[in-house]
């Protein structure tokens, strides 16, 4: 039995061979502080949901998610021959919160400590 999925294994190819396109060759300024965060691709391979980590307000968020979909064409013409798949799965750019979501948890944490070593 295998350990991952082809799906998976083609997801973790996808996101080091986009990661690697934005820093050499993507100079649109929208992107510039964006990290690929994962990838999850469809069973069937037919779409990759590419998740993005933004630093910044929601305005800077959304101006990411902009300028990643308005280069997916680009981005799939340049990485489909690294990738060598029959069909090139459609790119879905989705926000990453994860990152957000745990430094609240970390700053609620912090509060919740420090009032107990205050005791």
């Amino acid at each position: 039995m295998r350990p991952y999925s082809r799906a998976e294994r083609i997801s973790v190819r996808i996101q080091s061979v986009i990661t690697e396109l934005l820093s050499k060759k993507m100079q649109d300024p929208r992107i510039e502080m964006a990290t690929i965060s994962g990838v999850k691709l469809s069973s069937d391979l037919r779409i990759a949901h590419v998740y993005i980590a933004v630093f910044g307000d929601q305005k800077r968020i959304k101006e990411a998610l902009e300028g990643f979909r308005k280069s997916s064409g680009f981005i799939r013409k340049s990485i489909a021959p690294k990738l060598g798949l029959k069909y090139m799965p459609e790119l879905k750019f989705v926000h990453d919160d994860s990152f957000d979501k745990a430094a609240k948890m970390d700053e609620l944490i912090k509060s919740a400590t420090s009032g107990i070593s205050e005791v």
